[in-house]
């Protein structure tokens, strides 16, 4: 496989500060920290499939996002992926959720890419009990879905994407007890203009909420923050 930078993809964009959405998840998944990066799954133990989904809809231009995975890795399925606002978060069985239909695409930690119901061989499995780094390209533009390992481009996993009108959000899910997945990095490239300075505006600021102490009109006020959930 080809060694890449793993910026490479949108290198002309910027930080972007979507995290995992509180309301729209599994009662088996627990979020943590202070800005919600943390997912944990079946914190007692598991008898089911829990999922969360990412609180932005990804649509246009180049997204592109990293998910530090805990070493508990093992069990039915833990996957990465996409699906639209319809993708099921929740099953009290042990499936590989993401992709059991047409709403969904993931990947799975047995190296398993799943769509439709149907699965092919991706990549190797992960090695169990190892904590890896699994990133994400959400190429719009060409609809595609790009998957990378601890740094390594694995290449494209899915096309057509782009035919989902209302767009995609990230979504992990896991059939194991006590794991955990952590946002890490995570870019986009820049929608326009406007949206370019908006991102230098974030740029320099400290916290979020010196935003509103900004010599600036309400609504350019409510534009920059609208892009930080």
């Amino acid at each position: 496989m080809v060694q890449r930078d793993v910026q490479e993809p949108v290198r002309e964009g910027c930080d972007d500060y979507w995290t995992w959405n509180k309301k729209d998840k599994s009662h088996e998944v627990r979020i943590y920290g202070n800005r919600g990066e943390t997912a944990h799954f079946h914190p007692n133990w598991s008898n089911g499939t829990a999922a969360v989904r990412g609180t932005r809809c990804l649509k246009n231009g180049r997204h592109y996002w990293e998910i530090k995975v805990s070493q508990r890795i093992f069990g039915t399925s833990m996957m990465f992926g996409v699906g639209t606002k319809k993708a099921r978060l929740h099953v009290d069985a042990f499936v590989n959720l993401l992709g059991e239909d047409g709403e969904s695409w993931g990947l799975s930690h047995k190296g398993l890419i799943w769509n439709n119901a149907k699965c092919k061989q991706y990549c190797n499995p992960f090695r169990e009990n190892e904590s890896t780094v699994i990133g994400m390209l959400l190429d719009w533009n060409n609809g595609t879905l790009s998957y990378y390992k601890d740094g390594e481009d694995m290449g494209v996993a899915f096309v057509g994407l782009n035919r989902c009108q209302d767009g995609l959000y990230p979504i992990v899910c896991s059939t194991a007890a006590k794991t955990e997945m952590t946002l890490g990095k995570r870019r986009r490239s820049f929608f326009n203009l406007q949206d370019r300075c908006r991102a230098i505006i974030i740029s320099k600021l400290r916290q979020a909420n010196e935003i509103d102490s900004l010599p600036l009109p309400n609504r350019i006020r409510t534009y920059v923050k609208e892009i930080l959930h």
